[in-house]
């Protein structure tokens, strides 16, 4: 009996987490949907739509926290997604990310906050599909202008590969991200797609399709960067 009730318990474990990692998944996209959502609700101060328009890929990481590292770092995971046809069509697949480390802070208050990525670059799609990525490092960022009217053609947008915005308490305001690290969620996709994919399939070869559950992010993408 005893061995039975092993072999349950070693069965049911694993299904258990399977369901909970799910579970928290779906709940990064959509809280990743509903921060691009806000930006097309927000006020004239938001995140401008000409550089939606412009950009080759966007991520967001939903509910930014600091980490207890001592030396102010932050961790959080979200989704991403590319445009097709090298980043000049619509929105692909959603592939899972994560950022962690860095000290760039909460200057708009809040102990949590919500990170917009903008990746203006063919070079900083590629990014995407790197093991890890240091901002500021291996890859040009910088904080985004804000302002429905604000000009594109800046300093910064010219300079930087991403641009990086981050919310709260309602507003977005532009954020240095330098020092973090950018990396793929492979146990996330894993768990959104059912099986083992890698990044460059979801995000440039666009060889699996977008699972129902992610569409809600791809969607929300699509009405924040729609003329």
């Amino acid at each position: 009996m005893r061995s039975i009730a092993g072999i349950v318990i070693a069965l049911f474990i694993p299904v258990a987490l399977f369901a909970q990692l799910e579970d928290k998944v779906a709940d990064r996209i959509w809280e990743s949907a509903r921060v691009m959502d806000e930006i097309v609700k927000g006020p004239d101060s938001s995140i401008p739509k000409d550089l939606l328009k412009k950009a080759n890929c966007v991520a967001v990481i939903p509910a930014v926290k600091k980490a207890a590292l001592g030396f102010g770092g932050q961790y959080g995971r979200g989704a991403v997604s590319c445009r097709r046809d090298q980043g000049k069509g619509a929105f692909g697949p959603t592939s899972m990310i994560s950022v962690s480390g860095g000290s760039f802070g909460f200057q708009i208050g809040g102990q949590s906050v919500d990170v917009v990525m903008l990746f203006m670059t063919p070079k900083s799609m590629e990014s995407l599909l790197k093991d890890k990525v240091t901002l500021g490092g291996d890859m040009a960022a910088a904080a985004g202008p804000v302002g429905r009217n604000a000009s594109a053609e800046t300093n910064a947008t010219l300079q930087a590969e991403i641009l990086t915005y981050a919310k709260s308490r309602g507003l977005f305001a532009g954020v240095s991200l330098k020092g973090s690290s950018l990396r793929p969620d492979n146990e996330a996709n894993q768990s959104l797609y059912g099986r083992k994919v890698e990044a460059k399939q979801i995000l440039v070869d666009n060889s699996v399709a977008s699972p129902a559950g992610a569409q809600k992010f791809v969607d929300a993408l699509t009405r924040a960067s729609a003329n």
